[in-house]
């Protein structure tokens, strides 16, 4: 999972402080995980610093000032970047694969043309192995069947994810 450009996801969604953002991205993502609220507050810290989130306001509390957080122009260009650039075929995708398509559901961009990017890289890297269970050697050829059993089930998902982006949507409006 990547939690910057996560939080960078849910920030251009509508400006947040950080307890909801951590709120928002364990009700989404966190599947019983919750994120640690030290790694939500480093991680906007960073983000600030690099000029990816600015602060847009305080707001006094019980305790110190909370701080809204509002993403930049340069924090739109690289979730952009993000959300284009296809993930590396790995078994634990799933959860980053649905990240970046409820995202782009979130911001009106286009998360069909995210998953058929992601199905073309995976059935390059299926290609890659189908060559590697050619091998004379059993183990190689296993390891091979391997990795294509789970892009198989990563390529079926997409497929139905694709199906199922209008239903999707709605339950992901704001």
């Amino acid at each position: 999972m990547n939690v910057p450009t996560t939080l960078l996801g849910l920030l251009e969604a509508e400006p947040s402080h950080g307890y909801e953002l951590k709120r928002d991205y364990d009700a989404m993502f966190g599947g019983g995980r919750a994120l640690p609220i030290g790694q939500v507050y480093g991680t906007l810290s960073r983000l600030e610093r690099d000029g990816h989130i600015a602060i847009e306001g305080l707001v006094p509390g019980g305790g110190p000032d909370r701080k809204r957080y509002v993403i930049t122009p340069t924090g739109v260009d690289r979730l952009e970047q993000w959300l284009g650039s296809p993930e590396q075929p790995d078994p634990h995708l799933q959860a980053v694969l649905f990240v970046k398509v409820v995202l782009a559901l979130m911001s009106g961009r286009p998360a069909k043309a995210y998953l058929d990017a992601q199905r073309k890289t995976h059935l390059a890297r299926m290609r890659e192995l189908n060559a590697l269970r050619m091998s004379d050697r059993l183990s190689t050829a296993l390891l091979a069947d391997y990795g294509l059993f789970h892009l198989d089930a990563d390529l079926r998902w997409i497929e139905l994810t694709s199906a199922r982006l209008n239903q999707l949507k709605k339950e992901f409006a704001r």
